[in-house]
C-alpha cells in the first residue's frame, strides 16, 4: 500500500474538517463500474478515486446491525443488535445510553450534525430517534423498505422533519441529497465544521426506479414488468398494501436495481459538486460504504466474492468502502489493512482532535493510511465467523483470506492448528454476545398514523 499526501490547498484555510459519511443500503461488491459492472457509476468511482480505497473493508451481514456498529464504535453484539433489523413490529432500539459518533463529534466542536435517510435503530419510542442520540437535525425514514414514491411503509407515511411528518413529494433517493444539499449551505456559512450522515435507502428493495434511470438500462414499457418469485405484485417486500411498491418497476429486477444505482450515483455527485463549487471539497472528509454485500434475488451482484447479503461470506460483510479528504489524502490510494464499520468513530474522533474515555471495539485506521503501518487485529463478523489479515473462519470452514479472497480452498482439514487458534478466537469473541429477543408489537397492531413516535 502507497499513499501520497496532497500539498494543501491555497484556497481554503486550515480548520477542523467537515464530515460526510456515505452509506449505501444492500449494494453489492460488483455493482460498481469501478469493479467492472455493467452499472455506470461515474461518481461513485471518481469519489473513491479521490481518496483511498478500503480494500478490505467489513461490515455486518444485515442493515441495523451494521448502523449499531457504525455509529458506537461497538460489536452490535453488546447490546443484542446482532441477528435482527428493526422492523416495524420490533420495540427496540439502538440504546440511548450508548454514546453515538454524533454525541462524540458534539464534544470536539460539532455544532451542526445532521442525519439524512434510512435510521432503522428504533422508532417505537422517543428514546431511539436521531435527535435523542445526539444529532441536531434529522430528515427521512425510521423504517427500512419504504416505497420509494409514496414514502409508505404499513399504509403509513413514514417521512420525517425531525419528529414532523415531512409531505414532501418526489423520489426519496433525490430527496435525501436536496436535504443534505441545504443543511450544507446552512450549516458552512458559520465557522463550525458540520457533520452529515447520509443512509441512502437505495438500492434496498422494494424495487423501484424514476423512468429516466430504467431507459439507461434499455426499459420497454410494451413489456412485461418484474417479478419476483412466482408472485407477480412481489416488488421486493412483503406488504399487505396493494400500492406499495407499484410504481417504478423495471422488466427485471437486476434492471430495476441497476437504475436505483444510477440515481444513488447521480445523487452522491450532486452532493461532491456542491461541495466542490463552493470551495468545502478540499477539507471534507467523505466516508464512503455499503451497510452489507448485495441481496442477489433483489439485484445485486458481488461476483466473483462468495455469498450475499445473510451471511458471512465475503460477499456478505466485504463491501466497497473508501475515504476522500483532498487536503490530506492524495488521490488514488489503497488500503489493504483489515478495517470495519467499528472503526469510523475512533478514526474520525482522532482525526478532529477529540477525545473521550469509552471502551470500543473499532480502532483508529488512520495510521494504517498515513504512514503504511500494519494492523495487527482480529475481528468478529458475526455468526460462526473471525477474520484477521491472513485467515477466516466461517461455518468451520478455514481460509487463508489474504491469497483466497472468494473463499474457494477449505483449509480447515489440513491446517489443524490453525483451525484451533481460529476457533478459539470465535469462542472468545462470543462471549460478547448478549442473547436479547426484542419485543415486539401485539398481533393485530397497526402502525401509528405518520408513523408518529410516542413520548
Amino acid at each position: 500500500m502507497q499513499v501520497l499526501f496532497a500539498q494543501k490547498s491555497v484556497h481554503q484555510n486550515v480548520k477542523t474538517p467537515n464530515i460526510i459519511i456515505i452509506l449505501a443500503d444492500d449494494l453489492g461488491w460488483n455493482d460498481v463500474s469501478l469493479h467492472g459492472s455493467e452499472i455506470k457509476t461515474p461518481n461513485i468511482d471518481a469519489l473513491i478515486k479521490s481518496g483511498i480505497k478500503l480494500n478490505r473493508f467489513y461490515v455486518a451481514p444485515i442493515c441495523s446491525p451494521t448502523r449499531a456498529g457504525l455509529l458506537t464504535g461497538k460489536y452490535p453484539n453488546r447490546f443484542g443488535l446482532r441477528d435482527y433489523v428493526i422492523s416495524p413490529v420490533v420495540k427496540y432500539g439502538l440504546p440511548p445510553q450508548e454514546v453515538t459518533i454524533a454525541e462524540a463529534l458534539a464534544k470536539a466542536g460539532y455544532k451542526h450534525r445532521g442525519a439524512f435517510g434510512k435510521w432503522h435503530l428504533g422508532h417505537s419510542s422517543k428514546k431511539y430517534h436521531p435527535l435523542q442520540q445526539g444529532f441536531t437535525f434529522y430528515y427521512g425514514h425510521y423504517n427500512g423498505a419504504i416505497d420509494y414514491f409514496t414514502h409508505n411503509r404499513s399504509y403509513q407515511l413514514d417521512w420525517h422533519r425531525n419528529y414532523e411528518p415531512s409531505f414532501d413529494k418526489g423520489y426519496s433517493t433525490d430527496l435525501i441529497a436536496n436535504e443534505v444539499i441545504e443543511f450544507i449551505h446552512e450549516k458552512s456559512k458559520g465557522p463550525e465544521p458540520f457533520f452529515a450522515y447520509v443512509p441512502f435507502n437505495a438500492p434496498h428493495a422494494p424495487m423501484q426506479a424514476k423512468h429516466e434511470h430504467l431507459l439507461q438500462y434499455g426499459f420497454d414499457p410494451d413489456r412485461p414488468l418484474l417479478q419476483i418469485g412466482n408472485n407477480p405484485s412481489n416488488r421486493g417486500y412483503n406488504e399487505s398494501d396493494p400500492g406499495y411498491g407499484a410504481q417504478g418497476n423495471g422488466n427485471s429486477v437486476r434492471q430495476t436495481y441497476a437504475a436505483m444505482v444510477a440515481s444513488l450515483d447521480e445523487n452522491i455527485g450532486r452532493i461532491i459538486e456542491y461541495l466542490d463549487k463552493n470551495s468545502l471539497r478540499e477539507n471534507t472528509i467523505i466516508w464512503f460504504m455499503s451497510d452489507n454485500g448485495g441481496e442477489e434475488k433483489m439485484g445485486g451482484n458481488n461476483f466473483p466474492l462468495r455469498g450475499q447479503k445473510y451471511s458471512e461470506w465475503e460477499g456478505g460483510v466485504r463491501v466497497i468502502s473508501s475515504i476522500s479528504w483532498p487536503e490530506k489524502i492524495k488521490a488514488g490510494g489503497i488500503c489493504n489493512e483489515l478495517t470495519a464499520y467499528i472503526d469510523v468513530l475512533p478514526t474520525l474522533l482522532n482525526l478532529v482532535g477529540g477525545t473521550d474515555n469509552i471502551k470500543r471495539d473499532g480502532i483508529n485506521i488512520w495510521p494504517a493510511i498515513s504512514d503504511n503501518t500494519t494492523l495487527k487485529r482480529d475481528l468478529f463478523l458475526g455468526g460462526d465467523a473471525v477474520v484477521n489479515k491472513e485467515w477466516k473462519l466461517n461455518k468451520g470452514e478455514l481460509f487463508r483470506i489474504d491469497e483466497d479472497p472468494n473463499e474457494k480452498n477449505n483449509l480447515a482439514g489440513t491446517n489443524l492448528q490453525q483451525l484451533r487458534v481460529m476457533l478459539q478466537l470465535l469462542e472468545e469473541f462470543k462471549k460478547i454476545n448478549i442473547t436479547l429477543k426484542p419485543e415486539r408489537q401485539p398481533t393485530g397492531w397497526k402502525a401509528p398514523v405518520y408513523w408518529n413516535i410516542p413520548d
